[in-house]
């Protein structure tokens, strides 16, 4: 539209703690925000070549940091990347957004809202502490939480909370890549 400018400018994604910058999903999100500028991360531990995730702290700040490089690049302003990702990629976003870092909307993918099997432990202090808009793509049959927990979590959030839920997808939403890619891209188009 004439006139208006976009809030959301380029897009960051990040992996999950089995996968890498590579994962199918996140290469579908990428073709399907074309033209936006986006750029997929590995963390430390995978540039490493480890398999078991580095700690919240080191997660965070190599999140911070590619974030700087990425919207110095893409000449674009802090405010106007959008920040996401798989599972705890997602929550890492969603954590440094909690924690100050700017971001012009969050888009999480299966996010781990609690381990499997221990709804008990769940990971949502932060979440209070979220204003931008977010995004939440789960599977109805995802074990690191059920649509009802995830509503019930995402209540205390003061920023607008969209909910898009894979009928009968688990965790990794299998086969489900094109269709969460483009209810990404939707998404972010209707934040324009």
């Amino acid at each position: 539209m004439a006139g208006r400018t976009r809030p959301v400018g380029g897009l960051l994604l990040t992996h999950g703690a089995g996968s890498d910058r590579d994962h199918p999903s996140l290469i579908a999100i990428e073709q399907a925000v074309a033209p936006w500028p986006v750029r997929r991360m590995n963390f430390p531990y995978r540039r490493e070549g480890r398999r078991p995730p580095d700690r919240a702290p080191k997660l965070l700040a190599a999140l911070t940091e590619e974030a700087a490089a990425f919207v110095r690049a893409a000449h674009i302003g802090p405010a106007r990347l959008a920040l996401g990702g798989r599972s705890m990629g997602g929550r890492m976003c969603s954590m440094a957004v909690a924690d100050g870092l700017p971001a012009a909307a969050l888009v999480l993918v299966s996010y781990p809202l609690h381990p499997p099997g221990k709804p008990d432990r769940l990971r949502v202090e932060h979440l209070p502490q979220i204003t931008v808009p977010c995004l939440f793509v789960s599977g109805t049959r995802d074990p690191f939480g059920t649509p009802e927990e995830l509503f019930e979590a995402t209540a205390s959030m003061p920023g607008s909370v969209t909910h898009h839920w894979v009928e009968g997808g688990r965790h990794d939403l299998k086969g489900s890549d094109a269709a969460v890619a483009d209810v990404v891209a939707g998404w972010l188009r209707s934040l324009a």
